[in-house]
């Protein structure tokens, strides 16, 4: 499909993930298959790095956050972080990131929070609790639309995504908020995505960024961290569990139209918005 003639639109990106470089490749790649032009801007906390230098390999990647820089932008992703049997209070760069979020309302820019990043925002913006789940919500998992989004458009009533999360939020509280919707969670009921439609925030619980590979490798990760523990591999994810042989890419068409969507939102968003500055 040929692309829409569109300036291409500023998408900012807080990069909180531990494998920075790949998760900036992975945005890029869901990104830019969309049907509008989009150039990312990568941005790092500053406050995490108050009492060190910041390492080359982050300055290579992202820039340090400026507020200064949100208002050049047509919205705004801020992505997952493995910390979440942290409580929010506890994260080094927490008044950076709500200082963040606030800033980006008053900005009105599209915003998109993935999996701890919603969380933190979620909890910031409506007060809404986190709980610890019991054990790692991790795999590939059946996920239905409770309410539709435009950004679910294309997707059929249940629809594949990836999740890999040590935390949920409190659904009873979402359910009774006035300017939230649950639009979509998982068959287990578990969120899949939250939204305020009319302040354009989106709160996505599943990891639509990942592609073939990313549940392996985040696996891994774990395993060679702490081997003296014992991980839960991700499920309804091998074509072999017994030896974890052959990842599949189940989520690829939910990803396609999850992203497309939500830099079509961004597009219309940013035509209106003109439209009502012309005299």
């Amino acid at each position: 499909m040929p692309r829409v003639a569109y300036p291409p639109l500023r998408i900012g990106i807080l990069n909180l993930m531990h494998d920075r470089a790949a998760t900036r490749a992975r945005f890029e790649y869901v990104l830019q298959q969309a049907n509008v032009a989009v150039q990312t801007e990568f941005f790092y906390p500053v406050s995490h790095y108050r009492q060190r230098a910041v390492p080359v390999s982050v300055q290579a990647l992202a820039a340090p956050l400026s507020e200064v820089e949100l208002a050049k932008l047509d919205g705004f992703i801020i992505t997952g972080a493995p910390i979440e049997h942290l409580a929010f209070c506890q994260v080094d760069y927490w008044a950076e990131l709500q200082t963040l979020i606030d800033q980006l309302v008053a900005h009105s820019l599209p915003q998109l929070y993935v999996c701890w990043g919603a969380m933190a925002a979620l909890h910031h913006l409506y007060g809404i609790d986190k709980v610890a789940l019991p054990q790692k919500y991790f795999g590939v998992y059946a996920n239905q639309i409770y309410q539709p989004h435009p950004v679910l458009m294309g997707l059929p009533p249940t629809f594949l995504a990836p999740h890999a999360r040590y935390a949920e939020m409190n659904r009873r509280q979402i359910l009774a908020h006035p300017a939230l919707q649950l639009n979509a969670e998982s068959v287990d009921h578990c969120l899949m995505l939250v939204s305020n439609p009319r302040a354009q925030q989106l709160f996505l619980y599943a990891h639509l960024e990942y592609e073939r590979e990313a549940l392996l490798a985040e696996y891994q990760r774990e395993i060679t961290a702490h081997p003296e523990r014992e991980y839960r591999q991700p499920q309804n994810y091998f074509a072999d569990p017994l030896t974890m042989q052959a990842p599949q890419f189940k989520w690829e068409t939910t990803q396609r139209h999850f992203f497309n969507n939500w830099v079509t939102q961004i597009t219309q968003h940013k035509a209106a918005a003109h439209k009502e500055d012309l005299p």
